[in-house]
């Protein structure tokens, strides 16, 4: 493992960094969904793609990279960016799961994979949105915020905790629709983080896309590796004709 320093306005952020396959031209960054961390996307993939150089980022606030204040994903992705341009890397490929999918579609990239992207924003159910104003009511009781906090920022710091906040109602669908390459679309049949609804939204606002479904739930991907690189493969080699 590695880590780069980059500057971004007044702060500086620490990222972990793994490349494999030093000796291959071809790129595929890898970026892992919300909580997660470069590891996970590691066990999916690490033993696929043989052929391309590998890139595992832990996004800010994840895994062992710091963050140094509340983000947006359009931050995320103008660090990433950064980090990039600072190797000298150009991703022929940019492989996104979920909340790593926003990112990976804002850094435009000539094929863009998705795994069970975030990005498209649904009605919340109505015990959802009675949790939410709950919340609001016993935010001075700051004592009482734990239990009703998502999973996914339980026990996180507070600019994480921020940063959750700013990018999870985040809607993407004019991004999705401006996204001028080529993209690949996975998803899981029964995930219920990202669902299938999502994925047939995403595929019909990308002008030139593909949606493959799975068995499986958010973390579908961890089980079909080979079947992705294969589907991947075929679209890459479509765009060297």
């Amino acid at each position: 493992m590695a880590k780069r320093e980059i500057k971004y306005g007044e702060n500086r952020f620490e990222l972990a960094y793994e490349i494999k396959n030093l000796d291959k031209q071809r790129t595929i960054l890898f970026l892992h969904g919300w909580g997660s961390n470069k590891e996970v996307m590691q066990s999916a993939f690490k033993e696929r793609f043989e052929d391309f150089r590998h890139i595992y980022l832990d996004m800010p606030g994840f895994g062992k990279s710091t963050c140094a204040a509340p983000l947006k994903t359009k931050d995320y992705a103008a660090i990433t960016e950064e980090f990039l341009s600072g190797l000298n890397i150009n991703p022929d490929i940019i492989i996104g799961h979920s909340f790593g999918g926003k990112v990976a579609t804002l850094l435009g990239p000539k094929l863009l994979v998705l795994l069970s992207s975030a990005g498209i924003v649904w009605k919340k159910p109505f015990k959802i949105r009675a949790k939410i104003a709950i919340f609001k009511l016993l935010k001075p009781f700051g004592r009482f915020r734990n239990f009703f906090v998502s999973q996914d920022v339980r026990g996180m710091d507070e600019v994480m905790y921020k940063t959750f906040k700013n990018v999870v109602d985040e809607d993407f669908e004019k991004v999705f629709e401006n996204y001028e390459g080529n993209a690949v679309l996975f998803w899981g049949k029964d995930d219920s983080a990202t669902p299938l609804k999502s994925g047939e939204k995403i595929d019909g606002l990308i002008k030139e896309s593909s949606l493959h479904i799975f068995e499986g739930d958010h973390y579908f991907f961890l089980k079909k590796g080979l079947e992705i690189e294969k589907k991947v493969k075929e679209e890459y080699e479509k765009l060297q004709v």
